[in-house]
């Protein structure tokens, strides 16, 4: 191709005058050239030999850009042709499963978060009847929390980032109102069944729609306002009827409802660009270190003198006995679907049939609630893309 191009460089030269003439003069054509060969291969055919467009303004570059203009035909010529065989660097790469099956792969983490849902609160019910302390048991749920996220630093994944005064007087709040709701909580686990605890708190959207509308000012639509007139008809139905009602069980409950409210208030304020397991990480160390006080003041002096020794016989006894086992919001309440109903399972809970009405009342307006600020949240996001 070489020696071809330079034996016929004054061929080149003479066709390409007539083409720069031609621009001064529209009306003077020198000399006709009919593309013969094939465009798209890169080639004309002058005088029945095929050039390169790009070596049409050889003769007139330097010599020393002969190899920048050669070296794409080069890289044409070594790549590999259509349909081929040989792979490269080129080679598209396999769809993961991920990627394949999306729908499969979130349908196991909304199972996941059931499963696991469940078997925490069956468990933590369970440890209230032979360590009935839940600001102990609160602790030691924080403190696992704060082991997994120090181990998570430790490794890398995520690495530790860095926190100053200003972004630590931000996450206070927060963390306080998470201790506040997690104790809480786990009280009323321990004073009530673990079916009534979940009915009072699919009370939360009720107190997170009144601290919008009272606190933050924000307009609530009065769909909003009147999709939760079930909840709080369901609620109050089942506590009404509840046999294992008790003030403590109920106040609680009820608590942990307003301190989540407000941990998500606060979390609106403290949002930051630190990603999501180093805040939950500094969250749970705070948190932690606001719930060892009271846990020491309250229950300290009752479970050095009863708890352990209690505790101890308890499952000395049981292990006797067994020598010879959602997008968020829908997700949320079908979650409470599957606590209430185990934990009615396995622990045979009594309830009546007002109870059982006013707990599907609840749930079924929770799900309106639910639908309803989804359904806004969606027409807001294309309202902005509009």
């Amino acid at each position: 191709m070489e020696s071809r191009v330079f034996s016929h460089a004054t061929t080149i030269a003479h066709v390409r005058r007539p083409l720069r003439e031609s621009h001064s003069n529209t009306s003077c054509s020198f000399i006709s050239i009919k593309p013969i060969g094939a465009v798209g291969e890169g080639g004309n055919l002058i005088w029945g030999r095929q050039l390169r467009p790009s070596l049409l303004l050889e003769a007139s570059s330097p010599m020393n850009a002969r190899k920048d203009v050669l070296r794409p035909v080069m890289a044409a010529a070594s790549s590999p042709a259509e349909g081929s065989d040989s792979s490269g660097d080129g080679k598209v790469a396999p769809i993961g499963f991920f990627d394949k099956y999306p729908a499969l792969v979130t349908g196991f983490f909304f199972f996941m978060w059931y499963f696991l849902n469940v078997i925490f609160n069956i468990l933590n019910k369970k440890i209230y009847n032979y360590f009935p302390y839940p600001y102990f048991v609160s602790v030691i749920h924080l403190f696992v929390g704060v082991v997994y996220c120090l181990v998570s630093w430790t490794v890398g994944l995520p690495k530790r980032a860095p926190i100053d005064s200003n972004l630590l007087k931000l996450l206070i709040p927060v963390a306080v109102c998470h201790a506040l709701g997690h104790v809480t909580s786990n009280v009323s686990f321990a004073a009530v069944a673990v079916s009534f605890t979940h009915t009072i708190k699919a009370l939360e959207p009720f107190f997170n729609a009144a601290a919008s509308q009272f606190v933050l000012g924000q307009s609530i639509p009065i769909t909003l306002w009147l999709s939760l007139l079930p909840v709080v008809l369901g609620v109050s139905m089942a506590s009404l009827t509840e046999l294992s009602f008790n003030w403590t069980g109920f106040i609680s409950a009820m608590i942990s409802n307003i301190s989540f409210t407000y941990r998500s208030l606060y979390s609106k304020k403290a949002m930051t660009d630190m990603d999501s397991t180093n805040i939950y990480a500094y969250i749970s160390i705070i948190a932690l270190l606001v719930c060892i006080p009271p846990a020491i003041l309250v229950e300290g002096p009752q479970l050095i003198k009863h708890g352990f020794n209690d505790a101890i016989a308890k499952l000395a006894t049981n292990t006797l006995e067994r020598v010879a086992p959602l997008t968020h919001a829908v997700g949320n309440v079908l979650k409470r679907v599957f606590v209430i109903g185990f934990s009615i399972l396995i622990f045979g809970n009594k309830i009546s049939t007002q109870t059982g009405i006013g707990t599907g009342i609840a749930i079924a307006g929770v799900a309106t609630y639910s639908y309803i600020k989804a359904k806004m949240e969606e027409e807001k996001r294309r309202g902005k893309a509009a």
